[in-house]
């Protein structure tokens, strides 16, 4: 367990937090809607990118300048802000205060927009942003250069790992009880579908039959092209059988720890990873039948004690600004069939 503590004054700004992967959605919430905290308590996150303001136009900035901040096609804006800043739950931050000429946003809450917006106790220093805003997770952002990394001593627990992936409450359900899609889901599928693109040089995709099929087959076809010259996808990882012959590309978990993606021991072959409480639902969605495992009832007859599964609107739609920002941070999107691809796309989002 780490504790981070003011670079100036030396005073505690977290509760004791350990780190894990940054998780997928970070940076992509649903518009006009108010959400939870990005991260679980005790934890935290480092984005290894350059977030937040100040931002730049593209066209001032150029594609080789981009490119040294980790984007590798035309956006609207390119972030010149501190890399490796670290994300906390708002309820593990301490002795920090709100700064109130930098507290903007759009209508409920903050967005950061004018750059840190909490000051510590100790000393006033601008030390971290505190956004919570309508369409952002909530979370507070520490600077790096305003903070020191203190050991905090060992944590109660053993750290999370692939034998997590397993467990029944590591699962993401897909929906929500008002029959909406999870954000965390339409983002998590948004970032997936930009690694299978790349993966595959948008050729057409065969999913497997199943859990895989039946929530993703629609948002793989609005993606990726149909056609000759198909590629197969498997969901591999912790606790199932890889498939035999083994697919084109593997679906697979990312460490819930370290956010490395899984691979089946000496294989070197194309993986595609995926938010680990995703793919758990995915891989072990557990129970999904009205009718009891042996035995009968009645012709006609379903149980009466079973929830049956909430259902959704509509198809899934992945998050476009989750595809569309870690398609332009991977360097493949340079080559001319994913610029064509992109050029396309924006086309037929307009």
């Amino acid at each position: 367990m780490d504790v981070f503590v003011c670079a100036g004054c030396g005073t505690e700004l977290t509760a004791p937090v350990l780190r894990v992967a940054l998780p997928d959605h970070t940076h992509h919430g649903a518009w006009e809607e108010l959400h939870p905290p990005l991260m679980e308590p005790a934890t935290y996150a480092v984005d290894p990118l350059p977030t937040g303001p100040p931002w730049r136009l593209w066209e001032e900035v150029g594609e080789e300048a981009a490119a040294r901040q980790g984007v590798y096609a035309q956006v609207y804006s390119v972030s010149f802000g501190a890399r490796n800043r670290i994300v906390i739950a708002p309820g593990d931050s301490r002795s920090m205060t709100l700064i109130p000429e930098r507290c903007e946003g759009y209508c409920r809450g903050v967005d950061g927009r004018a750059g840190p917006n909490l000051a510590c106790e100790g000393c006033g220093r601008a030390v971290a942003t505190r956004m919570d805003d309508c369409g952002m997770w909530q979370t507070v952002w520490l600077e790096p250069d305003a903070v020191v990394r203190r050991f905090a001593g060992l944590q109660a627990g053993p750290p999370p790992g692939w034998d997590d992936v397993k467990r029944a409450e590591h699962r993401v359900q897909p929906v929500e009880p008002d029959g909406s899609w999870s954000r965390r889901w339409e983002a998590a599928v948004g970032v997936a579908l930009a690694h299978l693109l790349v993966v595959t040089g948008n050729s057409p995709v065969a999913l497997p039959a199943g859990p895989v099929a039946d929530l993703l087959g629609d948002a793989v076809g609005r993606y990726l092209r149909a056609g000759a010259d198909i590629r197969t996808l498997g969901l591999a990882g912790p606790g199932i059988t890889t498939p035999r012959p083994r697919p084109d590309v593997l679906l697979v978990p990312r460490h819930p720890l370290t956010g490395a993606p899984w691979r089946p021991p000496g294989d070197e072959g194309a993986v595609v990873p995926l938010d680990s409480g995703v793919w758990a639902y995915l891989a072990h969605p557990g129970e999904t039948s009205p009718m009891p495992a042996s035995g009968g009832l009645p012709e006609g007859v379903l149980r009466d004690d079973y929830p049956l599964p909430p259902r959704p609107w509509c198809a899934l739609t992945p998050h476009r600004h989750a595809f569309d920002h870690a398609l332009v941070r991977l360097p493949a999107v340079r080559g001319p069939v994913l610029s064509r691809y992109r050029a396309s796309y924006g086309r037929r989002r307009e």
